[in-house]
């Protein structure tokens, strides 16, 4: 009895089970600080800090960016130097 219903189950699911048309596997993002060892983060350069903040002036996610922890806290720290210093906005209008 058992048998057949995973005979069941088995036909009814001819296709792989992770495929579904919706979503498409994304690569995993790796971390622009880790992966070039000669990139130094400073609040002192706005054009480099611009890429970790968007149009509103809002620091990104580490799931948009795709840094690790690590440097996502050193990005937060160094945005807000810069928008203390008066380098970047608090935001956008």
């Amino acid at each position: 009895m058992a048998d057949k219903k995973q005979n069941k189950r088995n036909n009814k699911n001819n296709y792989d089970e992770d495929y579904n048309p919706r979503f498409r596997k994304q690569r995993k993002k790796v971390c622009v600080l880790c992966s070039d060892k000669n990139f130094e983060l400073d609040y002192k350069n706005p054009e480099q800090l611009r890429k970790f903040i968007n149009d509103k002036g809002k620091i990104l996610p580490r799931r948009t960016t795709g840094a690790c922890a690590k440097h996502q806290r050193d990005i937060t720290t160094a945005v807000k130097r810069a928008r203390h210093i008066a380098i970047l906005p608090y935001s956008q209008n």
